[in-house]
């Protein structure tokens, strides 16, 4: 299994949201820049990811599971474009927000502190344990 963090304004689409779709989840669409979509054509079926609230918020807000492989987006229709579908696993117990990421040396080489803009990024296994018990939730 890999990690990953997938951003997400919450005005556009929010956690409440995600966690509405259910066990179909929703197509993480949309995505315009060849590094996040090269690293959703890498993800696999089960890997998990970070739900990160980004410009309001700032903070990992939860833990999704890719539920579909990466496959043509549907709001375009350039073939250059794919997504994949992700469903809600589980809430964190509190939220972990970018200045702690930020404030914690462990975590200096993250993604999130290194190419902030990226909106589909990878997380190390050490990042994953180290974020989810920030956040109170079981790294499991």
């Amino acid at each position: 299994m890999r990690y990953w963090l997938f951003k997400s304004e919450p005005n556009k689409w929010s956690w409440d949201q995600q966690v509405a779709k259910g066990d179909a989840g929703e197509e993480w669409d949309g995505i315009r820049n060849y590094l996040a979509r090269n690293n959703m054509r890498e993800m696999e079926i089960g890997d998990r990811a970070f739900f990160y609230h980004s410009n309001i918020g700032k903070e990992v807000v939860g833990i999704v599971e890719v539920c579909a492989l990466s496959h043509p987006d549907s709001t375009t229709d350039d073939p250059r474009w794919d997504c994949v579908d992700i469903k809600a696993v589980k809430p964190f117990k509190r939220p972990v927000t970018l200045a702690e990421v930020k404030g914690d040396p462990r975590l200096s080489e993250m993604s999130l502190v290194t190419s902030m803009r990226l909106s589909v990024q990878p997380v190390t296994e050490e990042e994953w344990k180290i974020v989810c018990d920030l956040g109170g939730v079981d790294p499991e």
